[in-house]
């Protein structure tokens, strides 16, 4: 009898063992690549201060708008979210190799990338702007007219440079920028005279440089020509992924363009006083 109760309780307890060991193992992850250096959408800082999330391998958190929405997607999907910080030109090619599940970095829905990646609905719709240095005479510009000959750039492979800098008249279009940071350095030491990105990236650059001046010819004849998918801003997924796609178009559809706007303004509030190069 003694013997007969042993091997139940062990029996029980390799069961309870087996399914702790279940329960640990049957999560799943939500594994979301961001640069990490694009204020508001998403930086590193050294705690994990207003909700901050550890990055992968890293002692550094990141944050940000794209860092409130991969928290608000993971957590309405069941998700447990990793973030990853990666270059913004490795970005496609760490969602095509599976590396990454999705990038969630501030990325125009383009007919060119969705040659190669599935796309969100949108989860922001970002302004195209310019910035110059207040003072300056292109900062009286009311229109892309008065920004002719100016020395301009922008970041690579973005809708800002290959898109609309061709559109000023006359202008002088540097190499572009690796990423949105260096872009800023290069307007506030002189080297440019306006830059082109969205409007969140640019409220973002006035409050770390007040010297620099929004131009924002949205509503006016006279504005860059771009179409709705360059001002889409989506989730990029792996060809094929559609169970994914769904769970995080169904969880889109609980927020509304107001939640957007309301979630960018608290990132940008708490945006570091420093933009990372």
């Amino acid at each position: 009898m003694k013997r007969t109760v042993s091997i139940l309780l062990a029996m029980l307890l390799a069961l309870f063992c087996f399914a702790g060991c279940a329960g640990q193992n049957s999560g799943k992850v939500l594994r979301v690549g961001m640069e990490c250096a694009y204020a508001p959408y998403n930086w590193t800082q050294p705690s994990n201060a207003n909700g901050a999330v550890q990055i992968k391998d890293s002692r550094d958190f990141a944050f940000g708008y794209d860092v409130m929405m991969a928290k608000y997607l993971a957590d309405k999907i069941g998700y447990t979210l990793e973030v990853h910080k990666m270059d913004w030109d490795s970005l496609p090619m760490a969602v095509q190799s599976g590396t990454i599940d999705c990038a969630i970095a501030g990325q125009s829905i383009t007919a060119e990338r969705m040659m190669t990646l599935d796309f969100t609905s949108p989860y922001y719709y970002a302004s195209i702007v310019c910035v110059v240095k207040d003072g300056t005479p292109f900062a009286s510009a009311t229109g892309l007219s008065g920004l002719s000959g100016a020395v301009s750039t922008s970041q690579l492979n973005t809708v800002w440079y290959d898109v609309c800098l061709p559109q000023i008249a006359n202008v002088n279009i540097l190499p572009a920028m690796e990423t949105a940071p260096l872009m800023l350095v290069s307007l506030v030491s002189g080297a440019c005279d306006l830059v082109v990105t969205d409007l969140p990236t640019a409220m973002a650059a006035v409050t770390v440089y007040p010297e620099l001046k929004i131009l924002d010819f949205t509503d006016t004849a006279d504005n860059f020509k771009v179409s709705e998918e360059e001002i889409n801003i989506g989730i990029s997924l792996k060809k094929g992924n559609t169970e994914l796609l769904n769970l995080l178009n169904d969880a889109l559809k609980g927020l509304n363009v107001d939640d957007f706007e309301r979630m960018m303004n608290d990132a940008i509030k708490v945006q570091p006083l420093e933009m990372d190069e």
